[in-house]
């Protein structure tokens, strides 16, 4: 895939009309673009077909229920057609499992979308996880939730660039890894506690980069994008 064809922008915007003035501005610049939980609360699954007009939707809900509610929920949201939609990785084997046949039933329809599990939120750290009771590092629960999912049907997972190395080795060439978290060198972290540039990503083995303020609270988001993607092409 091309540079372009990997970078996927993030939509954490609270309004349709600043969400679709971004996705216009980036119309062929992205890959996809990410409709997160709080944009589609607030402005419903009809707001998808707007988006979609100027890129294929990452619809990023992270699903997290008892296997039968995550199943209906998906397909009730299949319809949209999003290219990737996800759950949370630690609903368990049985849940992962009923997303899969939710998603496989779409896709034997004729859609498009594949499913992701996510596995250790980037704004967690291990101090974080050892106030879970986790006395493990992020990677290493990581890795245990990538097997875990692609063993149960996911297509693919969310998690760290940093992460995505020894997760490829795990599972093989023939699943995808989305990796939020990127920020382009000198850029503030913000509330992320693994994040990585955009090329190093690339070499890890990331399929796709999701990338929100860098690029949609810049004061021109299309020159921001347009450097992302130069950081992009040196891997």
């Amino acid at each position: 895939m091309s540079p372009t064809e990997r970078l996927v922008v993030a939509l954490d915007v609270p309004s349709a009309s600043e969400a679709l003035r971004l996705a216009e501005a980036l119309k062929g610049r992205v890959g996809m673009l990410k409709i997160g939980l709080e944009l589609f609360c607030a402005e419903g699954p009809a707001f998808v077909k707007s988006v979609q007009r100027f890129a294929p939707v990452f619809l990023d809900l992270k699903l997290h229920d008892i296997p039968t509610t995550v199943k209906r929920a998906l397909e009730t949201l299949l319809p949209l057609d999003p290219r990737l939609i996800n759950i949370h990785a630690q609903g368990g084997p049985s849940m992962i499992q009923a997303a899969a046949e939710a998603v496989r039933a779409h896709r034997g329809r004729g859609g498009q979308t594949e499913l992701l599990a996510v596995t250790v939120l980037t704004s967690l750290d291990r101090e974080a996880l050892a106030a879970y009771g986790l006395a493990m590092e992020p990677a290493e629960l990581a890795l245990n939730l990538a097997t875990l999912s692609q063993r149960h049907g996911a297509d693919g997972v969310v998690c760290s660039a940093l992460e995505v190395t020894q997760l490829r080795q795990a599972c093989g060439s023939g699943f995808s890894f989305l990796t939020p978290g990127i920020r382009p060198r000198g850029a503030d972290s913000q509330d992320q506690a693994r994040v990585v540039t955009p090329d190093q990503a690339l070499r890890n083995g990331s399929t796709w980069l999701v990338v929100g303020r860098p690029i949609t609270h810049a004061p021109d988001p299309a020159e921001a994008a347009d450097r992302i993607l130069a950081d992009m092409a040196l891997a």
